[in-house]
């Protein structure tokens, strides 16, 4: 059975029935309402994951219909259908937040596959943002608001919280759903780089220009783009990609034709653009154009009551990719969860239970598979997995450890680093995501430590 709640709008009671008795075979649960009157009266009673509405109906109209919907919640998905297929009405449909705008007559196949589209479109939307805390239902409310319009957002927060997961969903959200997301991290690059990236080239504009490129302001018309870490660009950087925003066109490099573009831009960052503003090191016109619509993700030691549905997920995917079978975590691996700051965020979690996964051993996440900066912050008397009394801190840390029964917990986490090593054949990035740790992080602790690879 497909199961989700279905309102079927039309004026026409045999158009009602079809499209009612179509979809109760495959299992969804449907109402129908002769009027938009009608279907918002249902709406108010009761929730339903999708809308299929007829646009031509007597009194208020199928888009009169979306735009209260719409308002009143944007996670319900809309589909028109209309017999009498107008330019006009599909743009204005279209920019309201419609989902998909079918022409009759509508058959079965072709009925069917849209709905299934918008089910499989919302599991997955409600499947990415995990977390059950206060702030975190805050966020996907905000989130959902904002999605179905074209304005400017731009998202706040430390680096890890997840703010390029949070533009995907606005984006995946948006009736922008169905081109590709793009994205460009504009610390990564220099400037001649990220201008190329972004507004593309002419053929000969530079030495290696062998052939014409279209930048992601082009390629993205009619989607959105994601520009991540957009404090760090220059002063000359942010002049070029303001006038994108206000006049929406664009010029290649070494081009002399304005190119029109209509796109999404949602912007991220993890400085002070206030500060920066101060500083004259950040455009005042820029600022206020990306920050229309602001969304903050808070760091993790604010939502701590989302870390435990976050680290099962975690151990759920880092299990399945190792081959592993890891099924739970010990109560005393959580309580450390929990306790510990996460500066990281989100994605030192990740790694931080990746690296429990892949270097732990049985069903379980013990609290000796976590790092050490976690265990360090965990209470004494849970640290040791051995006796509670007349043992040292540094002894009863090593007790936990099932590589080093005895010595320092120095000793014990070089044991770890090196096992880490081995295992990525001494790759220290990927030695240092299985640890949890920043590579310049795991450099300091090889110095530290005199580790050296054989």
């Amino acid at each position: 059975m497909a199961g989700g709640s279905i309102l079927v709008v039309d004026d026409e009671r045999r158009q009602r029935e079809i499209y009612r008795d179509i979809l109760q075979d495959e299992g969804y649960e449907i109402e129908t309402a002769p009027s938009g009157e009608a279907a918002l009266k249902l709406l108010a009673q009761k929730r339903f994951d999708l809308v299929i509405t007829d646009l031509n109906l007597t009194g208020m109209t199928g888009v009169q219909l979306l735009s209260e919907i719409v308002a009143a919640d944007p996670t319900v998905a809309v589909v028109l259908i209309t017999g009498y297929p107008s330019i006009q009405s599909a743009i204005e449909a279209t920019k309201k937040g419609v989902y998909q705008y079918l022409e009759k007559p509508v058959d079965r196949d072709r009925l069917l596959a849209v709905v299934g589209e918008v089910f499989q479109h919302l599991a997955t939307l409600k499947q990415t943002i995990l977390g059950s805390s206060p702030t975190t239902k805050a966020m996907v409310r905000m989130i959902l608001k904002v999605a179905p319009a074209s304005h400017t957002v731009l998202i706040l927060g430390e680096s890890g919280t997840g703010k390029e997961l949070v533009a995907r969903q606005i984006h995946n959200h948006s009736p922008r759903h169905a081109n590709p997301f793009l994205a460009v991290n504009c610390a990564a690059l220099t400037e001649t780089l990220l201008e190329s990236e972004l507004f593309g080239h002419e053929k000969g504009a530079f030495t290696d220009a062998h052939q014409q490129k279209k930048g992601l302001f082009e390629r993205a018309h009619l989607s959105s783009l994601f520009l991540d870490e957009i404090g760090d660009t220059s002063l000359g950087m942010q002049a070029k990609i303001l006038r994108v925003l206000q006049e929406r066109e664009l010029l290649r490099v070494g081009g002399t034709e304005a190119i029109k573009v209509d796109v999404r831009i949602i912007a991220a960052t993890n400085k002070n653009l206030e500060r920066l503003l101060k500083e004259g090191k950040f455009r005042e016109d820029l600022y206020y154009r990306l920050n229309v619509i602001p969304i903050v993700c808070p760091p993790l030691r604010e939502r701590r009551e989302d870390i435990k549905e976050l680290a099962l997920h975690f151990m759920r995917k880092a299990s399945l990719a190792a081959g592993r079978e890891a099924r739970s975590i010990s109560p005393e691996a959580l309580e450390a969860l929990e306790a510990y700051d996460w500066p990281g965020n989100v994605r030192q979690l990740d790694m931080a239970i990746e690296r429990a996964v892949l270097l732990g051993e049985g069903e379980r996440v013990e609290l000796r598979d976590l790092p050490p900066e976690v265990v360090e912050r965990h209470p004494e008397p849970v640290l040791a997995a051995g006796p509670r009394s007349g043992a040292g801190g540094a002894a009863a840390r090593a007790a936990a450890s099932p590589l080093i029964p005895e010595g320092s917990w120095e000793e014990h986490e070089k044991a770890k680093i090196i096992e880490a090593l081995q295992r990525t054949n001494w790759n220290i990035t990927k030695a240092a995501q299985l640890l949890g740790m920043t590579f310049r992080t795991l450099q300091y602790r090889l110095e530290k430590f005199g580790i050296k690879r054989p």
